[in-house]
């Protein structure tokens, strides 16, 4: 603890200010970290392209269309109007139903192509089946090779078109917004001060060679991992560690590329550079668990997949049997229609559509959807591992406790307030704000002085206050108040106000629960879902905080590097873990988890690693996105059944099991019952728009919602 309480100085405020300046610079290197990361963001920059991609194809195929359905002769018989007598355009259909299977259908024909090549036929093949059968069909049926019935322009038309969309609805749902390795390498500086004789000269972090010593000023950002050997300077780490308040830093100690110096300059001698560093280890942590995470098969291609082989197994027994009675023409006919017949329109909309709207409803309850799979996922997970710093609590201090040694709570409050106005670290910030939210009047104070790893003191109505940590009483000649000892266990940061050369009173500092947290554990032990709770921060502190929510599990004291393994740890105990975290530090753990939830209002490489990301701070929003999974896959399913079932009974119809009764469907009665599917899928999307997802009314839900299992509650070990 004596660390912590050698932290409090009047620079902290400033410095960080100059801080966050050097954060909007530094964004310039990640020109610089796309060529070491290409492939990330190549990644990123192809569902842009998929985007833009169908959507174009979309819009041009959907104009060809339009002309191509109407001018069709089928379709004009089933409407039942009549085509004018125009020379020629009896070709218009055809030629505009071949530009759009040569153009509109080209992706989904080399998608069959490479689901072939892969031997695993899904949504890909079963299209390109149905739009090449039609094509060659309508072709003979145009030039009068085979019968009229098989002109199928308007139904290739229409096929092609509405899987377009349906995919650029899946490819606008799947865009990345930004790289995770990017982000990382943003935390370094452009630029580091190189210890150059009895100069300074200004050199990229990437000249750096082990030994060379670097200056790193108040405010600005470590350029390579290193020991310092000269100077002391209160380093905020949280970026690494995980860890609230800043650390103290001193000769001999050891600090890291892209932490932040925030009071005092430091000489820092460099003993890790490039691959070797910290940050660099982390990258590759984000790296090897974002391309060892399995994408879950999507449901729509299983049952596509499901549908080939039925309508392939249709067909073969369709000619063989009305070929075997004696009717191969009729068997021909029968075998296209069933081909045909056995396109998803329904099924390439069932899917997309309610990605699309879940995405949208998602957006307006503040839940940002990258990853489809892991809203999926979502739906399944029995383990919420939380991030403490700034997910859990506010992860910034607060005033928990007072003691006195003769004067009231609020004069020792008012008189700790004045001395700290003037300064803008953290914890002066706290005090005033304690002090505004009593509605104290703080007196003004005169000459105010700050010394580093000391504290402040002013003159306040005649009387010399001062307020710091341990330095400040040994300064003094002065013993810590006994009262202060329980929340220097409890992992607080303790500060006394010595009035006049005596100790006053102190105050127990300490990062701040949030009320929300409290209601989104709760109403996850109401759903049955474990609760832990992971950090960087010491295990009184950990414990601490556990103990206030009712957390199942605690990890504390962990670093980046074994985040990760901790949440690999609880997948292999048979555990779905989602991880929720806002911080460099919990970006590896992020990309290992089942599904990582990243905290908008965290880093960019946090949300870079997460496949959903809460743009508030809110930990209720897990409740949002469990709500929508379980939603969303319910609806999924239940288009999925609606648009398969279209298939499942068409199909044996369109063979002709019926023709011994004398029944064989129309091919337009299959048209009508297909545009049936699709209006139906398409209603039952719409119904998740009556969601609600504020995280008011997913806490709420939850409450009401049946327990799936009772949580493993614990006495919050740790491990």
């Amino acid at each position: 603890m004596s660390e912590a309480h050698q932290s409090h100085d009047m620079h902290g405020g400033r410095h960080n200010r100059a801080g966050h300046r050097d954060d909007r610079t530094a964004g310039e290197t990640d020109l610089r970290a796309q060529d070491r990361h290409g492939g990330h963001g190549a990644h990123g920059g192809n569902h842009g392209d998929h985007v833009a991609l169908f959507r174009r194809l979309f819009w041009i195929n959907l104009a060809l269309a339009v002309p191509a359905v109407l001018l069709s002769g089928m379709f004009a018989d089933l409407l039942g109007y009549s085509l004018p007598d125009v020379p020629g355009l009896a070709w218009v259909a055809p030629v505009l139903g071949t530009a759009i299977y040569l153009w509109g259908g080209r992706p989904f024909l080399t998608g069959a192509v490479a689901e072939l090549r892969g031997r695993k036929p899904g949504m890909m093949v079963l299209v390109g089946m149905a739009i090449t059968v039609a094509f060659i069909a309508s072709w003979a049926a145009t030039l009068g090779v085979l019968s009229h019935e098989l002109e199928f322009w308007w139904e290739l038309a229409l096929l092609v078109v509405i899987m377009l969309l349906g995919h650029w609805l899946e490819m606008r749902s799947l865009a990345q917004t930004s790289s995770a390795l990017d982000s990382l390498a943003a935390l370094l500086p452009d630029e580091a001060e190189k210890v150059d004789g009895d100069s300074v000269v200004a050199v990229p972090p990437s000249s750096l060679v082990l030994g060379d010593v670097v200056v790193v000023r108040p405010g600005a950002r470590v350029p390579a991992d290193g020991q310092v050997v000269d100077g002391a300077a209160d380093v905020d780490e949280s970026m690494i560690t995980g860890e609230s308040r800043p650390v103290r830093r001193t000769v001999g100690d050891q600090v890291v590329a892209g932490t932040v110096s925030t009071d005092s300059a430091l000489r820092v001698r460099v003993d890790a550079v490039g691959d070797s560093t910290v940050l660099a280890g982390i990258q590759r942590l984000v790296a090897q668990a974002q391309s060892s995470t399995t994408r879950a098969q999507l449901l729509a291609d299983r049952a596509a997949g499901w549908l080939f082989w039925f309508a392939l197994v249709a067909a073969i027994i369709t000619v063989a049997i009305w070929s075997a009675v004696g009717t191969p023409d009729f068997a021909i006919i029968r075998a296209i229609t069933v081909l045909v017949i056995a396109c998803p329109h329904a099924l390439g909309l069932a899917i997309p559509l309610v990605v699309s709207i879940s995405t949208e409803r998602a957006a307006r309850g503040g839940v940002l959807i990258k990853d489809r799979a892991a809203l999926e996922r979502m739906r399944v997970v029995d383990t919420v591992l939380f991030d403490k710093t700034g997910t859990l609590t506010k992860g910034e201090p607060a005033l928990h406790d007072i003691a006195t040694t003769g004067i009231g709570d609020e004069e020792l409050l008012a008189l700790a307030a004045a001395a700290e106005a003037d300064s803008e670290h953290p914890l002066a910030r706290a005090i005033t704000a304690a002090a505004h939210h009593r509605g104290l009047s703080v007196p003004r104070a005169e000459d105010f002085r700050a010394s580093t790893a000391v504290g402040v003191s002013a003159t306040v109505e005649g009387r010399r206050v001062a307020v710091g940590g341990p330095n400040l009483l040994t300064e003094h000649g002065l013993a810590p108040l006994p009262a202060t000892q329980p929340w220097s266990d409890r992992g607080q940061i303790v500060l006394h106000v010595v009035v006049d050369g005596q100790v006053a009173g102190a105050l127990g500092l300490a990062d701040e629960v949030r009320q929300e947290s409290r209601e989104a554990v709760d109403a996850l032990h109401a759903l049955g879902i474990r609760v832990v709770m992971i950090t960087g921060d010491a295990e009184p502190v950990a414990r601490a905080v556990g103990a206030e929510l009712g957390i199942d599990q605690v990890f504390a004291g962990v670093r980046p590097e074994d985040k990760s393994s901790k949440v690999a740890s609880l997948q292999g105990a048979g555990q779905t873990v989602a991880m929720v975290g806002d911080g460099v530090n919990d970006a590896p753990a992020l990309a290992q988890a089942d599904v990582g939830v990243a905290i908008g209002a965290g880093t960019d490489v946090a949300i870079a690693s997460a496949g959903v990301i809460l743009a508030s701070d809110d930990p209720r929003s897990v409740l949002s996105v469990i709500q929508l999974s379980r939603e969303g896959y319910r609806k999924m399913t239940q288009n999925l059944w609606w648009a398969a079932g279209y298939n499942i009974a068409a199909v044996p119809l369109a063979a002709g099991v019926l023709a011994p009764i004398g029944f064989v469907l129309p091919m337009e009665i299959g048209a009508i019952l297909m545009s049936l599917s699709t209006v139906v899928v398409a209603a039952n999307a719409q119904l998740l728009r009556r969601l609600d997802l504020s995280p008011e009314a997913s806490t709420a839900a939850a409450h009401r919602a049946p327990r799936v299992g009772p949580p493993s509650r614990t006495a919050v070990p740790t491990a």
